[in-house]
């Protein structure tokens, strides 16, 4: 299962928003620096509203959501990549994430310590960037180092890798993440055995208070919160080209203990429609490059995970490995067509069940009955 590390500096919600996404207290929250040492697991159960509609449809006896890890990873200082504070269990438990979530402060509360003491996101979000280039320098210049006595040797393995290393040491060396590199698809394959921390996919989570977040939503008040939301997610865009998701830790840590019911009258008195928790989660899902495909019927509604770009065969296989060896077609339909037309019946009608052979690369939302033999 592909997993996404939940990272930051000291005391700026990782742990409480940890907590949030999984539904749980496992990780301790507190207002000092390294309240986490050993990172917390969670496994979390991606929202589907389609997973009910589609339960009505065909009166499922019950629901299954598809999930993901989340990993909650130490706070990072200044001077980690050389081994300050936490900073080697910090790198090594990075390392064996797929994707980085980083929870960057917005939020101001004088009894909320800061380590550099005071709010300012895009100095926070450098100094993890910069420990993870560094780290990733380092590693590198072991590696080209490594590599000598094969070059010299004239072996073309070790050629066409220190090729590829080359190209990263000075863009690296520029302040720039190795996710941003643009390489041919071979020299990605290359570059995948240098396990790069800042070639990790990377969100943010912009992290802000109680009482921010309604009107950050609504766009109607400009205030330091917004500012430094708007600096992130700029910063996220043009330095990543990735998303910055608005969330409020707090509040989301106060909806764990609470039905549903509890929770949307709790958002509403705050003038919040819906949890930013599930928004994260299915923009990390989408991050770590995986898909959902839907199956349904009177036993169960369920959702399955694909990596994008995955075929109807590899798809039954995810289902049950005779699935993949017998297949001999799947019959599929849209997600939305379906809710539209209300039964199977209707879309068989309407002609819109499609036969498709092994080949078709399965879209997010299909919904899929399989035929095979074997």
């Amino acid at each position: 299962m592909l997993s996404a590390g939940i990272v930051g500096l000291p005391n700026v919600g990782k742990s409480t928003l940890f907590n949030a996404v999984t539904r749980t207290r496992k990780a301790p929250a507190a207002n000092y620096p390294f309240c986490t040492i050993d990172p917390n697991l969670g496994m979390v159960t991606v929202p589907d509203e389609r997973l009910e509609v589609l339960a009505k449809l065909s009166r499922s006896q019950k629901i299954v959501p598809t999930a993901i890890e989340f990993v909650d990873i130490a706070g990072l200082v200044k001077g980690a990549s050389a081994g300050e504070g936490l900073g080697n269990q910090f790198l090594s438990h990075i390392r064996e994430v797929d994707a980085i979530v980083q929870v960057v402060r917005c939020f101001e509360d004088p009894d909320v310590h800061h380590v550099s003491g005071a709010i300012d996101p895009i100095r926070d979000i450098d100094v993890i960037n910069t420990e993870l280039i560094l780290a990733d320098l380092a590693s590198l210049q072991k590696r080209r180092d490594r590599l000598q006595k094969e070059l010299r040797a004239g072996s073309k393995p070790a050629k066409a890798e220190n090729a590829v290393l080359e190209k990263f040491l000075p863009h690296l060396d520029a302040g720039k993440p190795a996710v941003t590199l643009s390489l041919t698809e071979e020299e990605k394959g290359i570059a995948g055995g240098f396990f790069l921390l800042t070639a990790k996919p990377t969100l943010f989570a912009c992290n802000v208070g109680e009482t921010d977040l309604a009107p950050l939503l609504s766009r109607d008040e400009e205030n330091p919160v917004t500012d430094h939301v708007k600096a992130v997610q700029e910063y996220a865009q043009n330095h990543f080209a990735t998303e910055a998701v608005v969330i409020s830790a707090q509040i989301e840590s106060e909806l764990v203990d609470l039905s549903e019911t509890e929770a949307a009258e709790y958002l509403r008195d705050l003038g919040v429609n819906e949890s930013g928790a599930g928004a994260l989660i299915r923009a990390v899902y989408h991050l770590l490059g995986l898909r959902t495909f839907l199956t349904t019927g009177e036993k169960e509604s369920r959702a399955w995970t694909i990596h994008a770009g995955d075929k109807a065969q590899q798809a039954a296989g995810v289902i049950h490995s005779d699935f993949e060896r017998g297949f001999i077609a799947a019959e599929v339909i849209a997600y939305e067509e379906l809710a539209a037309l209300g039964s199977f019946a209707k879309a068989r009608e309407a002609g819109k069940l499609r036969i498709e052979g092994k080949d078709y690369v399965v879209e997010d939302g299909d919904v899929i009955g399989f035929r095979f033999n074997v």
